[in-house]
């Protein structure tokens, strides 16, 4: 098993970095510290300022901003520094006479305790070029460290919930005498366990900083319930494996995204986002073809049936993944003992450096009642929520893609081969999609256009029954759903970075919504239904459309956010709760 584990482990080391090198080429992300920003401030007239916004919401910009750049009592020695240090007490000296003629200001309103944002030393002293290499260096060694490990607990995670697909195929519908309805209430009950549990559990995980040991032990005990469901005798036992199946499988995806946007910026979260969901389809791919050997070489061994075989089999090796995951995932960048001083100094200066943070506070924003205010009062997450909710949705048919395939009249052991071509091309163009939106930083199209790719494949299937052009529409509609949605995961973290119990809410709550369509969407694949399934062809399509025109409203509302931030606007939710220094930082929305 050791070495089983093992080969996985180098062999995925191999895949990332192929795909990981083509993102040599990144921009330096070298930003202006906090002197440069003040200075440039202190070479425009008060005149100047005033034009732009009023007095009032000036002082009150330069106040939010003194939170993050107080430096009122920095020494400054550098010789080449002192021009900035004049033009920095200059302009402190006005904010002060500002505060005077301001009663509702107090001395609390600045805080001189939190730290002044700039780079350390060493990484100010870095020319661009030696910074793109250092910096390369270092997201080498973290993504190797990482995404082998996440990318694997993700294939278990997904194997263990849609294993009862196969199982299905595999003859449990009829050992367990289950009747009517009662296969898809299985299916749905998972994602009612699912959806109840993902923000608290996110909120958890972001209150005790340790996904280290968070994750991997969630993972055991789904392992364990996943192994346990081949012991059920009836409807009402799956039933209940099934739903605290998926109670706990809830803190693994979501807890994960939130994870790697701890270790990543805002620009390299959309290719990561797009390995770590390579899990969902490498299992999807491969799930078949062990269904297939384990139903045709293990059925009567020991007196079990081949699908309690397929649940033992996979629930063990989750359990030995899980524990083998405790020993190599770290905790967070500020925290953790494998990296060097200087490499933890570059890690943690990356995320000050894009949104104005690192996610290791102790502030009031890590409270549950702070994050849960800021993410269901940002209009943004509810538009978000409508395009996952509809990727999802029509997503669903792969709980279902076994039955669908075989609607194709092939035997058992053929209709479970052909689920896995579909898979395969869906990894491959959910990695390019997803490296190209990293590149160019766009994410509109690289979310809407595999999402017409979806929407054709669903009207062909639903509207002809020849062989052919059913099976071209099932290689496009896996594709093109999980293409587009992918971006669509890493558009979360772009538009709601900060802070991190906000963004750990929104990535909760997106995803546990969006999941809530599967409890819908089981009862939609009724054999009777098919080879058609005309009524849940169209609904797919119908969410299709949603999402593309949710993800529409979406763009134009971040460009119009955008354009205030140009102007020097107050833009609410840009980050930290929306400061207009961020905005001076160069923070900007994808779209």
């Amino acid at each position: 098993m050791l070495a089983w584990l093992r080969s996985w482990h180098i062999s995925l080391y191999q895949i990332i970095e192929s795909f990981l090198e083509r993102d040599m080429t990144v921009d330096s992300l070298t930003a202006l510290s906090t002197f440069a920003l003040l200075a440039m401030r202190g070479n425009n007239s008060r005149e100047d300022q005033r034009s732009k916004i009023s007095k009032r919401e000036f002082k009150s910009d330069i106040r939010r901003s003194l939170r993050v750049s107080y430096i009122k009592n920095t020494t400054i020695t550098d010789s080449s520094n002192e021009t900035m240090a004049s033009t920095v007490k200059a302009q402190l000296e006005y904010i002060e006479d500002a505060n005077k003629d301001d009663s509702t200001t107090s001395a609390a309103r600045i805080d001189p305790g939190l730290r002044v944002l700039e780079p350390p030393e060493w990484i100010a002293a870095l020319s661009p070029e030696e910074r793109v290499e250092i910096e390369f260096k270092l997201k080498r060694k973290i993504d190797l460290r990482l995404l082998p490990m996440v990318i694997l607990m993700y294939i278990m995670n997904y194997l263990d919930r849609n294993n009862i697909a196969a199982a299905r195929l595999a003859g449990m519908e009829e050992d367990l005498n289950l009747v009517g309805d009662q296969y898809q209430t299985c299916v749905s009950i998972l994602f009612v366990g699912y959806l109840l549990m993902q923000i608290p559990s996110n909120l958890f995980l972001n209150k005790i900083g340790k996904p280290a040991m968070y994750l991997p032990g969630a993972m055991m005990i789904w392992g364990v319930i996943s192994a346990a469901t081949a012991g059920t005798q009836n409807f009402a036992g799956l039933l209940v494996c099934r739903f605290f199946l998926g109670f706990v499988e809830a803190a693994y995806f979501p807890g994960c995204l939130y994870y790697l946007s701890c270790w990543y910026t805002r620009k390299e979260l959309g290719l990561r986002t797009a390995l770590l969901y390579s899990g969902s389809l490498i299992s999807g791919a491969f799930s078949g073809l062990i269904a297939a050997g384990i139903t045709g070489g293990m059925d009567g061994v020991h007196g079990l049936l081949a699908w309690r075989w397929l649940f033992i089999i996979e629930g063990s090796v989750t359990v030995v993944i899980a524990a083998t995951a405790y020993f190599i995932l770290p905790n967070f960048p500020r925290t953790t003992a494998w990296l060097t001083d200087r490499e933890r100094e570059l890690a943690v200066w990356r995320l000050e450096e894009d949104v104005g943070m690192d996610d290791w506070v102790d502030s009031h924003q890590q409270t549950f009642k702070h994050g849960l205010k800021l993410a269901f009062t940002d209009i943004k997450t509810y538009v978000l929520v409508l395009i996952l909710f509809g990727i999802v949705s029509a997503a669903s048919v792969t709980n279902f893609f076994p039955t669908v395939v075989a609607t194709l009249k092939y035997n058992r052991i053929q209709s479970l081969l052909l689920t896995a071509p579909p898979y395969v091309l869906a990894l491959f163009t959910s990695m390019f999609n997803a490296w190209h939106a990293d590149k160019t930083g766009e994410r509109f199209l690289h979310v809407v256009i595999p999402l017409c790719f979806a929407f054709v494949a669903f009207i062909l299937a639903a509207t002809t029954t020849t062989l052919a052009p059913r099976y071209l529409a099932m290689m496009l509609m896996v594709p093109g759903c999980y293409t587009g949605f992918v971006v669509a995961l890493a558009w979360i973290s772009n538009t709601l970075p900060r802070p991190p119990a906000k963004r750990a809410v929104a990535l909760a709550f997106i995803n546990a919504v969006s999941n809530a369509s599967s409890i819908y969407s089981s009862y939609m694949y009724p054999s009777s239904a098919g080879p058609r399934y005309v009524v849940a062809m169209s609904v797919n399509c119908g969410m299709i459309f949603m999402a593309m025109c949710s993800a529409l409203a979406l763009r134009m509302m971040l460009v119009k956010l955008n354009k205030k931030l140009d102007r020097g606007e107050a833009v609410d939710g840009a980050v930290n709760e929306g400061t207009v220094a961020a905005g001076q930082r160069g923070f900007r929305y994808k779209v």
